[in-house]
């Protein structure tokens, strides 16, 4: 979740478990006692100071006779979620969309991400992290590709801008590698892929990541992202700009073979980097 999603959610848990607990008669110290916590541990649960742990959730609804209630509460609110909040919708609408038109002006977009390159752009995020937490994170995102590899995968067209080719993540092998990867999934028909030129100039969305879901009984729907923030987008006028937006790019962008000879072009200059180092 977002911080402030979050606080607001521990907020509620921490109003309602002191309003419950006082109309039951208990102090903090009673409570704690009950739920094998101490007094102040239920204090800061009720101050929306500490995240309330699930079984203590339970405890606490045996204790106050709350039916599963703070149960619920927890499961709903406070857990954490695999994706950070902004994107949590737009990847629960990516497994339902039919198409997805996506354009990259910097990164390979997670759907088309190897793991090698996925956690380079992790630990260039949070240089600081943990192995363990990268890996989570990897994995995450991984699993999100398995759409492509379903019988009823939605057709997906991608643009990449050269600049994702161009700009080295991790190794120079790990670069090869992920351009190979690319390549071999528009080589098997699982994506569109077309490259914009450095030298198509300027165009459309000019940085600007975006993508396009069309869904089989559901109105379109467009994805941006910022930094640590999303947008999902349905208004039918905006949906109608961006979509115009995209088939200027497409117009602009290389065809797709002649994408698909640039992207094995690049895989094999950074293969010759990889061996001469």
């Amino acid at each position: 979740m977002a911080n402030g999603s979050r606080q607001a959610a521990w907020e509620f848990f921490g109003a309602e478990l002191k309003r419950r607990r006082e109309d039951a008669g208990f102090t903090q110290v009673e409570l704690g006692t009950r739920v094998f916590v101490s007094g102040g541990y239920i204090g800061q649960f009720e101050q929306a100071i500490r995240k309330p742990q699930l079984d203590v959730a339970r405890r606490i609804d045996e204790s106050l006779q709350t039916d599963g209630f703070f149960e619920r509460l927890w499961r709903k609110l406070i857990k954490e979620q695999p994706y950070a909040e902004y994107f949590a919708h737009a990847a629960e609408l990516e497994r339902l969309a039919t198409n997805i038109c996506e354009w990259a002006p910097a990164v390979v977009p997670g759907l088309l991400q190897t793991p090698e390159y996925a956690r380079s752009i992790y630990f260039a995020s949070n240089p600081l992290t943990t192995d363990e937490y990268v890996d989570e994170m990897v994995a995450l995102r991984i699993a999100r590709a398995q759409l492509l590899k379903d019988a009823t995968r939605p057709v997906y067209w991608v643009l990449l801008h050269e600049a994702v080719l161009r700009v080295p993540v991790g190794s120079a092998s790990v670069m090869a590698l992920q351009l190979d990867h690319i390549a071999q999934a528009a080589r098997s028909r699982k994506a569109l892929v077309q490259v914009l030129p450095f030298s198509a100039g300027a165009h459309p969305q000019m940085g600007k990541i975006l993508r396009l879901l069309e869904f089989e009984d559901a109105p379109p729907t467009v994805y941006t992202e910022a930094v640590l923030s999303g947008n999902l987008l349905d208004d039918p006028a905006v949906v109608k700009r961006v979509r115009a937006d995209y088939d200027l790019l497409r117009a602009a962008a290389l065809s797709l073979d002649a994408s698909l000879t640039m992207i094995e072009a690049a895989a094999e200059d950074f293969r010759r980097c990889a061996g001469t180092t």
